[in-house]
C-alpha cells in the first residue's frame, strides 16, 4: 500500500479504477477519483495545497481564497456533481469543513489539536468553522445576531472573536463547539 501523498501523485488508471466501488453517503468513487486528480493538479500546477489558496503569495480575504482553491481544484475535467462536495463562500456557504481544515493546517501545534504545518496563512486570517453548535452558543453569548449559519454569520462571529484575540480568533472554536454539544445533550 502506498503512502497517501505518493498515491495522489502517482496512482495510475488501474489503481484509480479500484476506487469505483467506494461510497460514503453522497460521495462515491467518481468523486474520489476526481479528488485525487484535483489534488494532483493542485500540486503540479499551483505548488501545493496551501499555495492553491494564495494569489501571488497573498491570501486576500478568506472567502475569495476558498473560492480560488475550489476553482483551481476543479480545473481538471470532472463531473459537475462532484463540485457539491467542496463549499464556496462566494455562494453563501459557511464552508465549515474547509475552515476546519485550514484551522488544523495553520494554527500552531502547541496544544495537541492543530498541526501548524502551513506558514503563508496566519491564524489571524482564519475564519471560524461555523456549525449548529458554534452558531447556537455564539447567539446565546451575544456574539452572533444573524440567524442563518451562512458565510455572513461566519464573518460576524469571527469578527466578534477577533475582539478577544485579533491574532488568533479561531482559538475559541473548540470551546464554543463543546459548549454547544454539551447543551444539546441536556
Amino acid at each position: 500500500m502506498r503512502p497517501p501523498y505518493d498515491f495522489i501523485l502517482h496512482a495510475g488508471p488501474t489503481e484509480l479504477k479500484r476506487l469505483d466501488g467506494f461510497v460514503h453517503r453522497t460521495f462515491n468513487g467518481v468523486d474520489l477519483r476526481h479528488f485525487i486528480r484535483g489534488l494532483r493538479h493542485v500540486y503540479a500546477q499551483h505548488g501545493g495545497l496551501e499555495e492553491a489558496f494564495l494569489e501571488d503569495g497573498e491570501l486576500g480575504d478568506m472567502a475569495s481564497a476558498i473560492s480560488r482553491f475550489k476553482s483551481r481544484f476543479f480545473e481538471p475535467r470532472h463531473q459537475s456533481r462532484t463540485q457539491k462536495h467542496v463549499a464556496d463562500p462566494m455562494k453563501g456557504s459557511n464552508a465549515k469543513r474547509i475552515n476546519m481544515y485550514l484551522r488544523w493546517m495553520v494554527r500552531p501545534d502547541d496544544r495537541g489539536v492543530d498541526l501548524g504545518l502551513w506558514k503563508h496563512i496566519t491564524p489571524a486570517q482564519l475564519m471560524v468553522p461555523l456549525d449548529v453548535h458554534t452558531g447556537r452558543v455564539g447567539r446565546e453569548l451575544g456574539l452572533l445576531k444573524r440567524t442563518q449559519d451562512d458565510w455572513k454569520a461566519v464573518e460576524e462571529l469571527t469578527a466578534a472573536l477577533r475582539a478577544f484575540d485579533p491574532k488568533d480568533p479561531v482559538k475559541y472554536d473548540i470551546a464554543l463547539f463543546a459548549l454547544g454539544v454539551e447543551a444539546g445533550r441536556k
